[in-house]
């Protein structure tokens, strides 16, 4: 049924300005469109991720949204240089290197946003 329409991406935020910075200047995202209700639509590969002004922003403890990437390590490296926050799963049982969490060729890290929103970084899950 809904197979053949495309999805966005959601993510729950406190304030869309400062979510404006961290999208663009940190993640390096696109200049965003002004979307509805005060939303953020940010363009990444085929997608659209709506970032949208919520009193429930960072309340989800799951991951907000995944990017499959390549160059993990350049892209963590710049992050850390721009301040990025990171969370780590050491009970994983995965090796870790730095915040990278790493299992043969499969590399991962979560990044938090302003309001604690995990963002997903994933080299090698296909």
């Amino acid at each position: 049924m809904l197979k053949d329409f495309d999805a966005v991406a959601i993510i729950a935020v406190s304030d869309t300005e400062r979510a404006r910075v961290f999208y663009t200047d940190v993640l390096g995202l696109d200049a965003p469109e002004d979307g509805p209700g005060g939303s953020l639509a940010f363009k990444t590969g085929g997608v659209t991720l709506l970032v949208y002004p919520s009193e429930f922003a960072g309340t989800n403890k799951a991951n907000a949204v995944v990017f499959g990437v390549e160059g993990i390590e350049a892209i963590v490296a710049a992050l850390q240089a721009k301040g990025a926050a990171f969370a780590t799963y050491p009970a994983m049982g995965m090796t870790m290197d730095g915040p990278i969490h790493v299992s043969g060729e499969v590399k991962l890290v979560w990044v938090k946003d302003p309001d604690g929103n995990l963002i997903h970084l994933n080299q090698g899950m296909g």
